[in-house]
């Protein structure tokens, strides 16, 4: 039996984050909760200021969204996590320059992970471009 959806992104074995990075379902794109890359030993950081790490973890949605045949144009829908509520007026000055057509419906909330992660995202985007309905 087939799975009512496609997963892009599956983890790779023993991933210490067990989540696919999104799925496709009924039209639309889910996008797990992203922070902004990191990986030192690569030479990849996160951004020491809340804009940056904003920046950096809307362009890795934006990619999931590419790579699922979609945009960040298309989201209907953003989940914005927050570790510090003082963060809150520098995050979003940064988030609406990504949503220059308008703002989709958002809603914030504050989180804890074991990483330094200043902000994280997740989204439901529609699928497809704005030429496929």
């Amino acid at each position: 039996m087939t799975a009512p959806f496609d997963i892009i992104g599956h983890p790779a074995p023993g991933e210490a984050r067990p989540f696919s990075r999104a799925t496709r379902a009924g039209g639309l794109v889910f996008v797990s909760g992203h922070s902004a890359p990191h990986d030192p030993a690569r030479g990849v950081l996160r951004g020491a200021t809340a804009a940056e790490q904003t920046r950096q973890a809307l362009a890795m949605v934006a990619a999931i969204l590419q790579d699922a045949g979609t945009s960040l144009d298309r989201a209907v829908q953003v989940t914005m996590l927050i570790t510090d509520p003082a963060d809150y007026a520098e995050c979003n000055a940064e988030y609406v320059q990504h949503f220059p057509a308008g703002l989709p419906a958002r809603h914030t909330a504050r989180f804890g992970v074991p990483t330094e992660a200043k902000v994280a995202f997740a989204c439901i985007a529609l699928a497809g471009s704005e030429d496929t309905p």
